[in-house]
């Protein structure tokens, strides 16, 4: 497994722990209305991970905290990916 697959791996388990625990609440809100939109169970958790690496990256690239705001508008527009800085 490379770094890229690891990468891959460790986010999909962050929208895992995300949906198990319905934590924050709109992941699971969008994971259920990409299902609906006709995208399987796998790319819905694919792009909802395309999410959270957004949001991670722009905590390390600005060294500051979770921005809700930014994430939950970001899932909002799935499956679109131009996501918004905030």
């Amino acid at each position: 497994m490379d770094r890229n697959d690891e990468l891959r791996a460790a986010y999909l388990e962050v929208v895992e722990n995300q949906l198990r625990d319905n934590d924050p609440p709109e992941t699971r809100k969008t994971y259920d209305r990409l299902c609906t939109e006709g995208f399987t169970e796998n790319n819905a958790k694919v792009l909802i991970a395309s999410v959270i690496a957004f949001e991670t990256y722009k905590i390390m690239l600005t060294n500051s905290s979770f921005n809700r705001e930014r994430f939950v508008g970001n899932l909002n527009k799935l499956p679109d990916q131009s996501f918004e800085e905030q």
